[in-house]
């Protein structure tokens, strides 16, 4: 499996247009063969800082994701409503033990 965690922080009169535009990603991401999971996270004590987890099959499904036109268009889209950079971090997977079970 491929996992990342996505960390945002939104400018804040942007927040809502950038919500709107990550559900429609998130929910076009989640039909991709290689997605098992797609979620979006709000910050409760500060609705700025959004968080994506995203996980992958694998590192190439990951790959493929980015090259889909609905990522393209939520790239494009909130690029200029983000107030900093966005950060990923790839993790690996520990438990549950999802390598014994292959």
């Amino acid at each position: 499996m491929h996992i990342l965690q996505v960390f945002i922080r939104v400018k804040p009169d942007s927040i809502e247009p950038f919500k709107a535009a990550t559900i429609e990603n998130v929910r076009a991401s989640r039909r991709e063969p290689g997605v098992l999971r797609f979620d979006m996270l709000q910050q409760a004590d500060d609705p700025s800082r959004i968080t994506l987890i995203e996980i992958y099959r694998a590192p190439e499904d990951h790959a493929r994701h980015r090259e889909t036109p609905h990522y393209q268009a939520w790239r494009s889209a909130v690029e200029g409503m983000m107030a900093e950079p966005r950060r990923g971090v790839t993790y690996v997977d520990l438990q549950p033990d999802h390598a014994a079970r292959a």
